[in-house]
C-alpha cells in the first residue's frame, strides 16, 4: 500500500455556510477550532441549513484578526467580532440538542434575516458550553460544536474518484463537506478503518456518514439537482440510507498539517 497522506483540511466557521480550506489547522476538545463554531438559528432557536434554504451555501466565510467576515452576492461584507460585548444568552437546537450559546448581535441577524429573506439570527458556542456525542459512539468526554454529530468528517479522495468516474459530470470534494481528505489508499478504504493517526491526533472512526441531500447543491449557484444521491443510491444504500465517508472522534489537542502521513494504527 502506497503512503496515505492528508490531502484536504477544510473547516466550516459557520454551520452550513462555505467551508475554508487550510494548510495546518489547530485541534482543541470539540474538533479543529472555530468549526461550527457559529450557527445561524430562526426565530425559535432552531438550526438552519441548506437542506431548506441552499442560498446558504453561496454566503462566503473568513477569519479575521477579530473575529469572521461573511460574504454574499448582492451584499456588503459583515464582520462579526469574536466575543462581542452585551450579548444575549439563549437555548439554541441543533438536531435534538439544546445547547446554551451566545447571540453575534443585532448586525449579523438583519444581514443574514435580510439575505435569507426570513427572521434568523447568528449564535456562536461560548467555551463553557459543552454538547457531548451521542454516547452510543462517543466517549463520556467526546464534545462537538455545533457540526451535525461528530467532530470531524473523513473521505478518501479515491472514493470521490471513483464516484466521479460513474458520474457523467465530476463533482469537488466540497460538496460533501468533509474535513479530512486522505490520498493514497484504495476507494472506500476508510469503511474499514478503525483508528488511525494524523501528526500527534489520533481518531476513532465512529460510524459511516449518511448522506442528506446537502451534496446534490451546486456551492457556486445554490441549486439542487440529483446528482451524486442518484448514484450513490445505486451502489453506497444500506436499508434505508445512503453513505459515503466517515465519522470520527478525536482524542487530545495537536495540530494538523496538510501533506502529513496518516498512519492506520486499526
Amino acid at each position: 500500500m502506497s503512503q496515505l497522506t492528508l490531502s484536504g483540511l477544510f473547516f466550516y466557521p459557520v454551520k452550513s455556510l462555505r467551508c475554508i480550506s487550510l494548510e495546518r489547522a489547530p485541534v482543541d476538545s470539540r474538533g479543529i477550532h472555530y468549526d461550527r463554531h457559529w450557527m445561524v438559528v430562526d426565530g425559535d432557536g432552531k438550526f438552519l441549513t441548506q437542506r431548506q434554504h441552499p442560498r446558504m451555501a453561496l454566503v462566503r466565510t473568513a477569519l479575521t484578526p477579530g473575529g469572521l467576515r461573511l460574504s454574499a452576492p448582492g451584499m456588503p461584507d459583515l464582520d462579526v467580532a469574536f466575543e462581542p460585548e452585551g450579548v444575549s444568552e439563549a437555548a439554541v437546537q441543533v438536531w435534538g440538542d439544546q445547547c446554551l450559546a451566545r447571540s453575534a448581535g443585532e448586525a449579523p441577524a438583519s444581514w443574514l434575516s435580510h439575505y435569507l429573506g426570513m427572521d434568523c439570527r447568528l449564535f456562536f458556542m461560548p467555551e463553557q458550553t459543552e454538547r457531548p456525542v451521542d454516547p452510543t459512539y462517543a466517549a463520556p468526554e467526546d464534545r462537538v460544536g455545533f457540526a451535525d454529530g461528530f467532530p470531524f468528517l473523513l473521505i478518501s479522495q479515491a472514493s470521490l474518484d471513483d464516484l466521479n468516474r460513474r458520474l457523467d459530470e465530476a463533482l469537488p470534494m466540497i460538496r460533501f463537506r468533509p474535513n479530512l481528505v486522505v490520498s493514497g489508499c484504495e476507494p472506500y478504504a476508510e469503511d474499514g478503518w478503525r483508528r488511525i493517526r494524523i501528526g500527534k491526533v489520533i481518531f476513532r472512526v465512529a460510524k459511516p456518514c449518511s448522506r442528506c441531500v446537502i451534496p446534490t447543491i451546486n456551492p457556486e449557484t445554490g441549486e439542487k439537482g440529483v446528482e451524486p444521491l442518484r448514484t450513490l443510491n445505486r451502489y453506497r444504500r444500506e436499508g434505508n440510507k445512503v453513505y459515503f465517508g466517515q465519522n470520527l472522534l478525536h482524542d487530545g489537542a495537536g495540530e494538523l498539517k496538510l501533506g502529513s502521513v496518516v498512519e492506520v494504527l486499526e
